[in-house]
């Protein structure tokens, strides 16, 4: 906790002299809103992301400390073996990841749902590209599929609009409209100028019109696929989702099933980093401290290199992302492994 109260205050003062200019030009924020929409959130979403480094950081600290006063000399001398010495390390390991499982998977997703939406109201310009899909297609199930040449999701409006209905290979039914539009408060769908096919055994039938209302197994949130919502759906929701856009054909879900499994292996990686920090740092050292803590932050920024790389790579069309998710875990587990062998000798 000592820990995360040095490094959250850094993270606030540096991300306000940033956007400091951009709350004073909102007449309308206020105090209350700054601190209560975005600064909780963001110390929220930062601690926890924070929280296993921290618990790297106070393990150094507080090991590096007890051998300076030769504390672990005394218990090497009891007879007491490495393994028994790291328990207690463990147990606090434990209650920090289980911490983090629950923040991650449940909390922090919440939260991120208001700050997100605060830094689209204040801080940011949403581009054209934000707010609107174009040559879209989606399979809804095994016979259906619609196409949208383009759709905006600001104004709820799309054109070229079509969805097809197969039995087989066999095309039965096709319905295309000029204009779609999506009318929230009925949960309905509105075709501008629209043509319906119904092809049957020996003949096919045409109808048209200028304007009806009907309802389809889809809304415009199935048109958002982007990386940013990952954030804010908690794991249940965030699993589901990507169940079912496999299902309907959806290319490239990378970047959702990576922000699923980091949520699973960054707080894990509190007991690979804790056997780290305890292994380089139950040793004295000619110059004390300082010695272990420079080791400590350059390997902590050397994982975090490799969390930011394997992110990167995880969320590319083909990639497989569960694997690149966990590949910083699986070479600094090598490292603890042979840091804790070297250290039981």
């Amino acid at each position: 906790m000592f820990t995360l109260l040095i490094l959250i205050p850094i993270a606030v003062a540096i991300d306000i002299a940033e956007k400091i200019d951009k709350f004073l030009r909102n007449d309308t924020l206020t105090f209350f809103e700054i601190v209560n929409d975005y600064y909780k959130n963001f110390i929220i979403y930062y601690a926890n992301t924070f929280m296993p480094l921290a618990l790297f950081l106070a393990v150094i600290i507080f090991t590096s400390r007890l051998a300076n006063n030769t504390e672990v000399v005394a218990i090497n001398s009891s007879q007491i073996s490495f393994t028994r010495f790291l328990y207690p390390y463990f147990l606090g390991a434990t209650l920090v990841t289980i911490i983090a499982l629950l923040m991650n998977h449940y909390v922090v997703p919440n939260s991120s749902k208001t700050r997100k939406k605060f830094e689209k109201t204040y801080l940011t310009k949403q581009r054209y590209e934000d707010t609107s899909v174009r040559n879209f297609s989606l399979q809804l199930n095994d016979s259906t599929y619609i196409f949208i040449q383009s759709f905006d999701l600001k104004r709820n409006q799309g054109y070229n609009f079509s969805i097809e209905t197969y039995r087989g290979l066999e095309l039965k039914n096709k319905l295309t409209a000029d204009n779609i539009h999506w009318k929230e408060k009925d949960s309905t769908f509105r075709l501008l100028n629209w043509k319906e096919r119904k092809i049957f055994k020996d003949r096919d039938s045409l109808f048209m019109g200028n304007n009806i209302d009907t309802t389809f197994a889809f809304t415009p949130k199935d048109f958002n696929y982007k990386s940013a919502l990952a954030q804010e759906m908690p794991s249940g929701e965030l699993s589901e989702f990507i169940d079912v856009s496999k299902k309907r054909g959806v290319k490239n879900l990378n970047a959702y099933t990576v922000e699923l499994y980091k949520r699973t292996s960054l707080p894990l990686a509190s007991y690979i980093l804790t056997l780290i920090a305890v292994a380089l740092a139950h040793r004295k050292r000619r110059g004390g401290m300082g010695v272990n803590l420079a080791l400590g932050i350059a390997v902590m920024f050397i994982y975090v290199f490799f969390l930011k790389v394997g992110e990167v790579m995880g969320a590319v069309a083909g990639a497989n992302s569960l694997l690149n998710v966990w590949m910083p875990n699986i070479v600094f587990g090598c490292y603890a492994i042979y840091l804790y062998i070297n250290a039981r000798k």
